[in-house]
């Protein structure tokens, strides 16, 4: 055979391992029982009564027949490999076959266990993610820039959608404050590992001597809230600005004051939104953000009691960086807080950040058992 068969059957052996371990965690009549209670409710004749509580038990079902459907797929990607391995004494020509099957059942494995690194009842939920540039001038806006496009790459192959919320131009380049809406089942579960410091190592383009320069961006994420949490917010706790809106968006943004932005006096959050023509509309998403990001500074003050999230409290500054991409001297994107790394730069910045969310949440799960 053209391919080597003990190398065959030892990468088999290790994802077979890691397949019956995931299995055995996973409760499937639960999952089924769970399934089938939520659609008794749809068979209630008020059930539409509530429309908005109805579309949220539709959207569970949907959610369990996703989770239900990404199980099936793994097992039957396993019995798809388990097969071609007991012929491989048998046939000759099947090398290709072979290497097509376990590529897509190693991929539906690593899914699968990232997957199930996501318990915690808001993983589930849309994301909100917001990139602030920090020290470093214009190069620091075009380095966040990068990042909104890295970011929005990332969400393209994940198959989620995203809009903007808002865009602050940069002086010259790039972006001084961007916000995106993220939606997709497990977006915030995933995009949770990139809240905190980015630090960008390259020759600068904006530096006539092609020095070396050194910039930050922040990058902060927080769930999108539904009706199974209730956010109270004052209105004697909040000011309400309206602005002329600026950067992409068309010719109208720049016509009126349809800009919002909200500012939460008691934790000194503020949001904005200019993304909609209507002022009420940037209003009620400006809203939407102020309630998610009080919502994920309840969470991270809870964490912060574990000294686990101390890290998104850090100045965009020498130091506090929770990851490093370095163009020069030399190719390398390195996690500081799991120590994952990658020469892999374009790829990266291409989007293809799974390595490094996978290799967050193992760390996460290991600290939280010791």
């Amino acid at each position: 055979m053209a391919l080597d068969s003990k190398k065959i059957l030892d990468e088999f052996e290790d994802l077979k391992k890691r397949y019956k371990e995931i299995k055995a965690a996973y409760d499937g009549d639960c999952i089924l029982n769970e399934l089938e209670e939520y659609k008794k409710i749809t068979l209630d004749k008020d059930f539409w009564l509530d429309k908005e509580k109805a579309q949220g038990v539709l959207k569970q079902i949907s959610t369990i027949e996703k989770q239900i459907s990404d199980w099936s797929t793994l097992d039957d990607s396993y019995d798809e490999v388990a097969i071609f391995i007991s012929m491989i004494d048998e046939e000759s020509d099947i090398d290709d076959d072979i290497s097509i099957y376990m590529d897509k059942f190693r991929n539906t494995l690593n899914k699968m266990e990232l997957l199930n690194l996501l318990n915690l009842s808001d993983d589930k939920r849309d994301a909100i993610l917001t990139i602030h540039s920090g020290a470093g001038g214009t190069d620091s806006q075009d380095w966040a820039n990068m990042l909104f496009r890295m970011y929005s790459r990332w969400s393209e192959s994940n198959n989620y959608s995203s809009s903007v919320l808002s865009f602050q131009d940069g002086d010259e380049a790039g972006v001084k404050e961007v916000s995106l809406e993220i939606k997709g089942l497990y977006s915030y579960g995933y995009l949770k590992s990139e809240i905190g410091i980015h630090r960008l190592v390259r020759i600068s383009p904006f530096n006539s001597n092609s020095k070396r320069h050194t910039s930050f961006a922040s990058v902060f994420v927080s769930p999108i809230l539904d009706d199974e949490v209730v956010i109270d917010i004052n209105d004697k706790d909040i000011k309400i600005d309206t602005y002329r809106a600026s950067g992409a968006g068309g010719q109208h943004v720049n016509k009126t004051d349809s800009a919002v932005r909200i500012t939460h006096m008691p934790t000194g959050i503020t949001v904005q939104c200019q993304n909609q023509r209507s002022q009420l509309n940037n209003k009620n998403n400006a809203l939407k953000m102020l309630k998610s990001r009080l919502y994920q500074k309840h969470i991270e003050d809870m964490e912060n009691k574990k000294n686990q999230l101390s890290s998104a409290k850090k100045d965009i500054a020498w130091g506090s960086q929770i990851r490093s991409y370095v163009f020069h001297p030399y190719n390398m994107v390195k996690d500081h807080r799991t120590k994952h790394e990658t020469a892999s730069v374009d790829k990266v910045m291409d989007g293809d950040i799974d390595m490094f969310i996978r290799a967050y949440l193992l760390h996460q799960m290991e600290n939280s058992n010791e």
